[in-house]
């Protein structure tokens, strides 16, 4: 799907502010913290950066905010304690370095918020515990009751146990993954630079921050490198979870983490930082399948089944659509559904397995029966059980 350009100067005062207004009215925010923002130069975590996001988000509290915070730093902490090199590191070392570190982290939280009588609670996730429908409505179900009572959720992925198989790969995913579940108005993301540039601003010191990214703009080759030797993430993966949360309808605003009341400038709509305005928010059922889920095959249409797929009001995805069938699939497995040039035009739930639909691609519905020699529904994936992507 095309995709424009941004503009790439900086706006001037007042440009994009009627955009900006949703972040004054926004009631849920998720907040991710980066490595190298939250953690000192020693052993443990930034006192005085704790104590700041402590203290903005009691004030986003008065005004009636719920806050969620994805927070790094367990690695990080744990290394340090363990006296590991990063040259000597592998999954097992990272996995004991995050046991290490994990009850380190959550004890300076549980200090720094303490002080304005706010109680946080830790939630510790893997892909596998959000891929499953069943258990990712539970957590949905912890996150609500959390907030309902008055608790600061402080999440991270349980890294003493996740492997690279069922892992997010980095925080910005995990929180991309969160935003969309708890349906949040807003996810924040602090980090090490002012926002996205169209260069790098530490070897281009004349880079140009990019204030505002609407809908179908591409800022992907904007992306730099790894922010850093603790930083699994980067600003291309940034921009991929940026993308997917405001695909949810979650609004994105990348920030300076280290700049004084910054939390607070952001969602009082001051121009700051990089925002990314949302989409259209979908069903939540949608929202697990186009965030959490991890498909099991695909399957090629045509032409004419993608852009029926791609309309409004679009329609369910028949038979006679498929020209291709890719990997293997149980029927209520959540599969991607590819364009002719290959691109991810939707993922959903389908009503067939692998076989089955090699059997039955290009056919009429009508014809199913006959074919596979029992009755089943018309559709391959019904609209109700799709989701669009790249939208």
């Amino acid at each position: 799907m095309c995709r424009q350009q941004p503009q790439v100067e900086s706006e001037p005062a007042g440009q994009g502010a009627d955009e900006r207004r949703i972040l004054r009215q926004a009631k849920r925010i998720v907040v991710k913290i980066g490595t190298r923002v939250i953690t000192d130069p020693g052993e443990g975590l930034d006192q005085q950066f704790l104590a700041g996001l402590s203290t903005q988000v009691a004030e986003l509290r008065k005004r009636g905010c719920q806050v969620i915070i994805i927070t790094s730093g367990a690695v990080h902490v744990g290394r340090r304690t363990l006296k590991l090199q990063r040259k000597h590191d592998n999954i097992s070392l990272r996995q004991a370095a995050a046991a290490v570190g994990q009850p380190k982290v959550m004890h300076q939280y549980v200090e720094a918020f303490r002080i304005h009588h706010i109680t946080v609670a830790q939630i510790l996730l893997t892909m596998e515990d959000m891929r499953d429908r069943k258990r990712y409505l539970h957590i949905r179900n912890t996150f609500e009751a959390l907030l309902s009572t008055d608790v600061v959720p402080v999440v991270n992925e349980n890294d003493s146990v996740s492997v690279e198989s069922v892992t997010f790969g980095e925080n910005d995913k995990l929180a991309a993954v969160v935003a969309a579940s708890v349906q949040a108005d807003v996810l924040v993301f602090l980090f090490d630079q002012k926002g996205l540039f169209d260069r790098d601003p530490r070897s281009s010191p004349d880079a140009q921050l990019i204030s505002i990214v609407r809908p179908q703009e591409d800022v992907t080759h904007y992306a730099g490198a790894a922010g850093g030797p603790e930083s699994r993430g980067g600003m291309r993966k940034k921009i991929a979870a940026a993308r997917m949360a405001t695909e949810c309808g979650v609004a994105v605003v990348m920030a300076d983490g280290k700049a004084p009341g910054i939390l607070v400038d952001v969602m009082a709509g001051r121009q700051v930082g990089t925002f990314f305005v949302p989409g259209t928010p979908a069903p939540a059922r949608k929202l697990w399948m186009a965030t959490a889920t991890e498909p099991r095959g695909a399957v090629v249409v045509d032409a004419g089944a993608r852009d029926a797929l791609q309309q409004s009001d679009g329609a369910s995805l028949l038979p006679r659509g498929i020209v291709k069938v890719i990997g293997t699939f149980e029927a209520g497995d959540i599969i991607r559904i590819l364009g002719p040039d290959g691109e991810e035009v939707a993922r959903g739930q389908t009503n067939y397995a692998a076989d089955e639909v090699e059997r039955i691609l290009g056919a009429h519905s009508s014809q199913i029966k006959e074919i596979l020699g029992h009755d089943g529904q018309p559709e391959v994936v019904h609209r109700d059980y799709m989701v669009l992507m790249g939208r």
